[in-house]
């Protein structure tokens, strides 16, 4: 005889999770026993929402879905944030929930609340287990439902009864565990890729936008023979960037503006069109633009808006069709006075943007920051950024080289999600260099995270842009912005980090470097520099209206 908690330890391990996220409490405590007895790795947090933003982070480095455990109640209810925030940046995760006993549903026992109604709005799929018996094949049925199609979290609500249920093991039934060599890839119509080829070699100004669907379907290597053999200037979206290394010859950074306005042919593949890329409408976008999109979902370019021509297909299959489509067609020679055009409006903003990069005022403006970061950064190093000017500066300012290795604050806005991903992300991959660039109010909302780096041997090192409050504050009128110029570095201090307070901007770099020193020898780090509060960074008015 066993119980149903460990069956859930011994399915999680049968399908391949070697770490979770988790704060203990019932009735998780005996699954949670289990997957350490199983051999899994636990990093219990100091808040819930913090496990499941690392386990969204893990999620996008691995490409397989992260794991976070809550107890019942505010436990279960603690993890919303980051699943919704998994959800809006459709990132696979495995949520797992305890639960007051089905047997005592509808009476008012302690903690109980309809958790699974709470957590449907906010995943692909959330189910609710009623037989022990059938743990194993509702663990594997979020796993694949996990990575299926359009990848997102999942939850699955776990009450007492059946956690501690003890079951006949004769009767499970366990299912071959997911294998992710054996995903579907959906090949596109031929028809219509024959067509999207007929669009490009009558395109003069085309570009190339693409989004996290890359990532997922791993088409990093498709998408860059692609780009090699036709010739396209590409962007991404801000969750994507490094699918193509940004040094890449047909990458202009800052010309993004004048290549969406100016472009004749758009093809899309794998992102939504939502407000991060203006839902592809004018004025950001030219309205007489011929637009191509390709994803896997088939709903989404149906209500897409507007869209010439839609793929239903896996990102990375419907690339490798198009550069073969395109062979001796679509060549770079095809393009290259519209690259010139994108390449003189790159090189012309270069020298304004130096110049602000190497501002030596004080207080510290954030693009010196960034840019001493970017200057101090392993090309392959792991850059998490959160806060909402040090966000913008950041996104301007430092390319990104290497898939996977660059998450901020996503398509939710998520504050807080800077240190959770970042050990998250130290968790996944060990051996990378990690760095989670902060504002001074989004680390406040996760600082505690620090602790658990500590206690769990997660030497990243954590950069705060100190700028005293939410937000630049360059009129004065935003209540409840000013938090002062908290030494963070002492907090840091106090829970056995390395830490450095900075206020001269000559001192950012030998300040970095002495860090990573002590990153190198085991040990969390910190750096508060303090940053001028009123250098506001332009950025886009999301919340107009689409027309």
């Amino acid at each position: 005889m066993t119980i149903g908690s460990d069956l859930v330890a011994r399915a999680l391990k049968q399908q391949g999770v070697r770490d979770f996220f988790f704060i203990m409490g019932g009735p998780m405590l005996a699954v949670e026993s289990a997957c350490l007895d199983a051999g899994l790795r636990g990093i219990d947090v100091r808040h819930e929402q913090a496990g499941a933003m690392a386990a969204h982070a893990y999620a996008r480095l691995l490409n397989r879905p992260g794991v976070a455990m809550g107890a019942s109640g505010p436990g279960m209810t603690n993890l919303i944030t980051g699943v919704a925030h998994a959800w809006a940046d459709r990132t696979p995760m495995v949520a797992l929930g305890g639960a007051s006993p089905n047997a005592t549903r509808g009476r008012g026992v302690f903690q109980e609340i309809d958790q699974l109604a709470m957590m449907q709005p906010c995943t692909k799929w959330a189910d609710r287990v009623l037989d022990a018996h059938r743990i194993p094949e509702m663990i594997d049925r979020a796993i694949r439902e996990a990575m299926a199609g359009q990848v997102g979290p999942v939850y699955l609500d776990l009450p007492g009864d059946v956690l501690y249920d003890e079951i006949d093991e004769a009767r499970v039934d366990w299912p071959e565990p997911w294998d992710p060599a054996k995903r579907s890839r959906p090949a596109g119509d031929p028809a219509q890729i024959a067509r999207a080829i007929d669009l490009l070699a009558d395109a003069k100004a085309p570009v190339l936008l693409t989004g996290s669907g890359i990532l997922w379907s791993e088409a990093e290597a498709a998408l860059r023979a692609f780009v090699d053999v036709t010739g396209l200037p590409f962007y991404t979206t801000p969750q994507s960037r490094g699918v193509i290394p940004e040094d890449h010859d047909h990458s202009y950074l800052t010309a993004r503006g004048t290549a969406f306005r100016e472009a004749d042919l758009i093809l899309v593949v794998g992102t939504r069109l939502n407000y991060v890329v203006g839902h592809a409408a004018p004025p950001r976008f030219n309205a007489d633009a011929t637009l191509i999109r390709v994803d896997i979902e088939p709903a989404e370019i149906a209500g897409g808006g507007r869209t010439d021509l839609g793929i239903t297909g896996d990102a990375r299959a419907v690339l490798e069709q198009l550069t073969a489509a395109a062979q001796g067609r679509v060549t770079p020679d095809s393009f290259a006075a519209w690259r010139d055009r994108l390449r003189g409006r790159n090189d012309q903003r270069a020298p304004e943007r130096e110049a602000q990069l190497n501002s030596g005022d004080t207080p510290i403006h954030p693009l010196r920051l960034c840019r001493e970061i970017r200057d101090f950064m392993q090309r392959d190093a792991v850059l998490v950024v959160d806060g909402q000017e040090i966000l913008n500066y950041g996104r301007q300012s430092i390319p990104t080289h290497t898939a996977r290795h660059r998450i901020n604050s996503g398509v939710f806005g998520t504050m807080g999600v800077g240190l959770p991903a970042a050990m998250g992300a130290k968790v996944a991959k060990p051996e990378a260099q990690v760095i989670a660039l902060h504002g001074d109010g989004s680390f406040g909302m996760n600082a505690m995270e620090l602790d658990t780096c500590v206690r769990h041997g997660l030497p990243l090192l954590v950069v705060l842009s100190n700028n005293g409050g939410w937000t630049a504050d360059p009129d004065g009128d935003k209540p409840g912005r000013d938090l002062g110029y908290t030494r963070y570095d002492k907090l840091a201090e106090a829970l056995g980090c390395y830490a450095e307070h900075v206020t001269d901007p000559e001192a950012i770099a030998p300040a970095l470097a002495r860090a990573q020193a002590e990153v190198d020898k085991g040990r969390v780090a910190l750096v508060n520099v303090e940053t001028d509060g009123t250098a506001r960074a332009a950025t886009a008015n999301f919340t107009r209206y689409v027309t």
